[in-house]
């Protein structure tokens, strides 16, 4: 037995050692398919020491050990914007810069705030029984610092790519930073193949991206500004590099982008009157799994997807955060890779207790009306922002943020919700901060936003249809039985129409986030029913349960261009789940 378990140990170790030397070679899996480094099941073929049996053994992967709730919560910092960028931003590529195409609005919309980026390697504490990790960062903080941005405030933002060329470990230092789901411009959406490196020749190189800030339909039906019923509030950037943005973003590149306006404002006092400042959290939930010296672990194998067993809330393992006893607007984030929440607020004192909240947001949008709620499923990209009155908990006691949805790999959650107090506590709120005024939300429950910009009879009755089947081929993820091909565009779209669009997933047991860039759809149906009034606001990611179909509206308005279609689990997406579509002119 002891001899078996040596072997075991001596065939894993060399595992090991190969996956290292392959991450360190910054190699796809498409490269090595196409080099012959993986067997048509997919594992590492036999003669560099991964067998399917090791492969097993070697995906077991245990973080050490570790306190909870030792470091407060972090609230990533609101990024400032700089008086003026040298050299300053034109319509076609600067000398030096990554962008290849001319901006399509920067005349017209000419930037009133500008911001410059710097993507550099930094030292990164997850939690102190960790040791220090090398990440990579938006300023070298994980996450990003948040971006504080209102309508009719069009942004530039330069960002620098200053990673390491020579770097060790999994991820490759090239860049392309999606604003997942902005109404951008093509050419400033993060195309996964408008990456650019660090330098050439020795030149630093960068990425001026132009955010008009103009709500969807300002060029034609609702001239000169656009419908403010598609408002967008909560986004989130992070990195989309074609066959490395599972890599790059496991490794710190995410961070928050809040868009305000007349009706969301940021004050308390005004407009919908949600709770502001210090009262709006945003939090991005991430699992991670750490290696048996305590360091980021990343498994190029795991093709399924990534499942970690440390919870990370902005960066930090495990988290606690105090608050008063009032209303708290919280934006919640799945940041991936693959794990599915079923977020519920858990009393470990009272199991059987239950703890409504509000759901206000699904994805980027307000609903029309807010859902009071147990729990809230969330998805990879997905976000909901909701309210949590903090009055009706005893001063002095504990809460927990406890995630119930079982989920043992990569292929989504079994469907399963554990019993409170059995699934994963992610962060605890301790309820132990001085009363305060709460001027938010005076009314009662449920609370009404934006009115939905429903199509018409005449609209439906106008769209064309199409369909896009997610699947598996080849040991390899697919769209209509396709690889991923920028070349190939799957789909053309006039600007200024509008379409209903079928998803099906013929996946077998695996589930998929789907992301649909530029622009938010409104799901018409979910396996030949109504959606559900969580679903019924504007979004832009659609889970795909097995063998779920949806149908989905969509408007493509104002500009023109290159988009992608794809899974948001970014293994799957890695994987060549993703397709192209354009929007051309009328």
């Amino acid at each position: 037995m002891y001899l078996l378990r040596f072997k075991e140990s001596r065939l894993v170790r060399r595992a090991r050692a190969n996956r290292e030397e392959i991450v360190q070679a910054g190699l796809s899996r498409r490269d090595m398919v196409r080099l012959g480094l993986l067997s048509s099941s997919g594992y590492l073929v036999t003669r560099l020491g991964l067998s399917s049996r090791t492969a097993d053994v070697a995906l077991a992967a245990t973080s050490p050990p570790t306190r909870p709730w030792i470091e407060p919560l972090p609230i990533s910092p609101i990024w400032q914007p700089v008086a003026a960028l040298n050299p300053p931003p034109q319509v076609d590529p600067l000398p030096g810069e990554g962008r290849t195409r001319p901006h399509q609005a920067l005349t017209r919309f000419p930037p009133q705030k500008l911001y410059q980026v710097r993507v550099k390697e930094a030292q990164h504490s997850f939690h102190p029984d960790l040791p220090l990790q090398t990440i990579w960062g938006y300023n070298g903080v994980v996450p990003g610092p948040t971006y504080h941005i209102r309508y009719q405030e069009p942004v530039l933002v330069r960002t620098y790519n200053e990673l390491p060329q020579n770097h060790t470990g999994f991820g490759v230092p090239q860049l392309t930073t999606h604003l997942h789901n902005n109404h951008t411009p093509s050419e400033s959406d993060g195309f996964p193949m408008d990456f650019f490196p660090s330098a050439i020749g020795g030149t630093q190189l960068f990425y001026d991206q132009h955010y008009p800030m103009q709500l969807a339909g300002f060029s034609k039906q609702f001239t000169p500004f656009g419908d403010t019923r598609e408002s967008l509030s909560t986004l989130w950037y992070h990195d989309h590099r074609v066959d490395f943005t599972a890599q790059n973003v496991y490794k710190g590149l995410a961070g928050f982008f809040l868009v305000f306006n007349d009706k969301d404002t940021g004050d308390e006092t005004t407009g919908f009157r949600l709770p502001s400042g210090e009262f709006d959290i945003p939090m991005i939930f991430s699992d991670k799994v750490f290696d048996s010296n305590g360091k980021l672990f990343y498994d190029l194998f795991s093709f399924d997807g990534i499942i970690g067993d440390k919870f990370t809330v902005n960066g930090k393992n495990q988290p606690f955060l105090q608050v008063h006893p009032r209303k708290y607007r919280f934006r919640w984030l799945d940041g991936g890779p693959s794990r599915f929440y079923q977020l519920f607020l858990t009393d470990l004192n009272n199991l059987s207790r239950v703890i409504p909240f509000e759901q206000i947001a699904n994805d980027g949008n307000l609903l029309p009306l807010s859902v009071t709620v147990n729990s809230t499923l969330i998805a990879v990209a997905e976000r909901v922002d909701v309210v949590v009155d903090f009055s009706k908990i005893q001063p002095g006691t504990s809460v927990y943020l406890e995630n119930r949805a079982q989920q043992f790999d990569g292929r989504g959650p079994t469907g399963v919700v554990l019993p409170a107090g059995r699934g994963n506590l992610v962060l605890r709120f301790d309820v132990v901060l001085p009363p305060v005024a709460d001027n938010s939300l005076p009314q009662t429950p449920p609370y009404k936003f934006y009115d939905m910009p429903a199509p018409s009879a005449a609209e439906l009755s106008a769209a064309k249809t199409r369909s896009f089947t997610f699947d598996s081929s080849g040991d390899q993820w697919v769209v209509n039985n396709r690889l991923f091909d920028p070349n190939v565009v799957m789909a053309n779209h006039t600007e200024g129409t509008s379409e209903i669009w079928t998803l099906q997933n013929d996946g077998g047991d695996w589930q998929h986030p789907i992301h649909i860039h530029f622009e938010e759809f409104q799901m018409l149906s979910r396996n030949g029913s109504p959606p559900s009034a969580i679903e019924r606001g504007r979004k832009d990611v659609a889970r795909l349960g097995p063998d779920d179909q949806v149908k989905l509206f969509l408007r493509f308005r104002d500009f023109v261009g290159r988009y992608p279609i794809h899974c948001h689990n970014t293994v799957h997406e890695d994987h060549a789940m993703m397709a192209r579509w354009d929007i051309v002119p009328a």
